[in-house]
């Protein structure tokens, strides 16, 4: 049954559980609580499901435009999944260590950014260790001359300045340097996987309202109300916070850690490019070291006659308001500054994410605020043992990422089967390997 056949039936009046969103969390969490005797529905607002792991079927070639790596591919859970599911892993090093043409920056230049960087970073570590919580920025070396360029990179990296990066939730990260990518893309990848609950999924369907206020949850919904035992909610925290899905009555420490923990931005253009052959394969450009307002550019992803230009923070948020070709404008005047003017003849765009305009998501990926690391853990503390949150956001060592996202939703599935008086250690058939 197809997304279109499945939105035009009608929801069932009551079920033991309810995912809330359809993306990496909540198609991890639906695959765990497949099994027999238990009602399950995923309901996805969008007409798809895949959530911020979207890829785009264009010209022959599959373009992320959500995440595209594989990041700590070596314990990455998704990473064994792949070839299994028929699509090609790419262990090719990423770009991003390098700079091409040595642009702006000179090999001497670059060996200093990375020294200045590592400084930071241990000046973080240090004060993590200590327990402090405060805007990474404070670990700047204020004489530095590569603390703009450290703030673009914070754009990439967190899709906020580090001015509004919790210094303890920065160091929590869990980075084991290995990034693969999935050839055909990573959102068909987690399309794949989601096919596995596709019977059970709604999409075309947004949940309005979750009223606790009885014995059984009662949702509301665009297309008709129904209750539920329990509801794993996978959806970006920046719609609880909002209270786009508004829980009544509400609960405050639940909204105050979902502002603690907000959405960043991040913003892909992809382009094709002429004569790309004057370019080496999967290098990595930045084409400014004296502003945060600039981007970063992989220059033929994959080998393709491309470049996938990167932009975060205040600059994608800016660009995003302004609409689609000003992302593009953008990218292609940076181009050209940096490698002439024939270049603005020579590209064209073909795609352009808009992750934080998009009504469901309204960011690309979470950061704690200075003072609000804790929050993650406050946001997998369930709400009456009936309502549990899920996804990129609360993982404590791998949020920001997909894998992490399907950590959290296998979990959350997990604490739900022992509040429905279930074994969690039961084999679902959907072992990790």
């Amino acid at each position: 049954m197809n997304d279109r056949a499945r939105a035009s039936n009608p929801l069932p009046s009551q079920v033991d559980v309810v995912v809330i969103g359809a993306g990496a969390a909540g198609i991890a969490a639906a695959r765990r609580l497949t099994r027999p005797g238990l009602s399950l529905l995923v309901l996805e607002a969008r007409d798809r499901i895949g959530g911020r792991a979207w890829t785009l079927w264009t010209q022959g070639e599959g373009l992320d435009m959500g995440c595209g790596w594989l990041h700590s591919a070596d314990d990455n859970v998704l990473a064994g999944r792949v070839e299994a599911e028929g699509l090609t892993l790419d262990q090719t090093p990423p770009p991003w260590r390098t700079q091409a043409f040595d642009h702006e920056m000179t090999r001497a230049d670059q060996a200093a950014f990375g020294e200045a960087f590592a400084a930071f970073d241990q000046r973080v570590t240090e004060a993590a260790a200590r327990g402090e919580d405060r805007p990474a920025s404070d670990f700047f070396d204020p004489d530095s001359r590569w603390n703009a360029r450290m703030d673009a990179i914070s754009g990439a990296l967190n899709g906020a300045r580090f001015a509004e990066v919790s210094s303890l939730d920065y160091d929590a990260y869990g980075d084991t340097g290995v990034n693969w990518r999935v050839r055909e893309g990573y959102g068909r990848l987690i399309a794949r996987l989601g096919e596995a609950v596709s019977p059970g999924t709604v999409t075309d369907c947004a949940v309005r309202r979750i009223d606790r206020s009885g014995p059984l949850l009662r949702l509301e919904t665009n297309r008709g109300e129904l209750t539920a035992r329990i509801v794993i909610m996978t959806v970006p925290n920046s719609l609880i916070a909002s209270e786009t899905i508004r829980i009544d009555p509400p609960v405050p420490a639940l909204l105050e850690a979902t502002a603690g923990v907000p959405l960043g931005l991040a913003s892909k253009v992809h382009m094709t490019v002429r004569g790309a052959g004057d370019f080496q394969p999967d290098t990595q450009l930045w084409t400014r070291t004296d502003t945060a307002e600039t981007g970063g550019y992989h220059l033929r992803p994959f080998g393709r006659p491309m470049i996938e230009a990167y932009f975060g923070a205040d600059l994608a948020w800016g660009l995003e308001a302004q609409g689609p070709p000003a992302l593009f404008d953008f990218a292609q005047s940076e181009l050209v500054a940096a490698l002439g003017s024939d270049m603005r003849r020579r590209l064209e765009a073909v795609a352009v994410s808009g992750w934080g305009v998009d009504p469901w998501s309204r960011g690309a990926y979470s950061h704690a605020l200075p003072g609000h690391a804790v929050d993650r853990a406050k946001l997998r503390t369930s709400v009456e043992d009936r309502i549990f949150l899920a996804g990129e956001a609360t993982a404590p060592v791998y949020y920001g990422t997909a894998h992490g996202a399907w950590m959290e939703g296998r979990r959350a599935a997990d604490t739900a089967l022992i509040a429905l008086g279930l074994d969690p250690r039961r084999d679902d058939g959907d072992s990790e390997g």
